[in-house]
């Protein structure tokens, strides 16, 4: 396991990037560069659920640890779910990562905010997620800095 760090600042309130973040219309645009098609579906509950999904509907499945919007978010992955909703959090392989957390924190920065993620991995994801936040992180500056609102999403 490793962790892997990524900071963005962006001209933009806290609340912008934080919508552009977890909009529905908004997070399959940043990533694109983990997968097409994704999407998040969550109940914003501490200890609830989150599903993190492709376009056919496999994923993982995570739940929230620490919740303080716009501020923070950390996601706590549990194992993956299929595409007929089953999940898999005691299998062998899933065990092997069952537990590694995804941080977004968002910090005021001279009125501007500052996007830290930290997110812990296996070493063969590296490349992937290396891709997927670089890229999509200039998205999500690109959609917060238009100013648009997004409604986030939900079940």
């Amino acid at each position: 396991m490793e962790t892997l760090s990524y900071e963005k600042v962006i001209d933009a309130p806290r609340q912008a990037v934080w919508d552009v973040l977890w909009g529905n219309e908004t997070y399959p645009q940043w990533t694109q560069f983990f997968e097409k098609g994704s999407e998040m579906k969550s109940d914003w509950q501490v200890g609830g659920k989150t599903y993190f999904l492709n376009a056919e509907g496999r994923g993982m499945v995570s739940t929230i640890d620490s919740l303080q919007q716009p501020d923070h978010v950390v996601f706590k992955h549990l194992g993956t779910v299929d595409k007929e909703g089953n999940e898999d959090t005691r299998s062998r392989d899933v065990m092997q990562w069952s537990g590694f957390y995804e941080r977004y924190l968002l910090i005021d920065f001279e009125g501007r905010t500052k996007l830290h993620i930290e997110v812990q991995a296996d070493k063969n994801w590296h490349d992937r997620l290396e891709k997927g936040f670089t890229e999509g992180l200039e998205i999500v500056r690109q959609l917060a800095e238009q100013g648009k609102s997004y409604d986030r999403n939900s079940f």
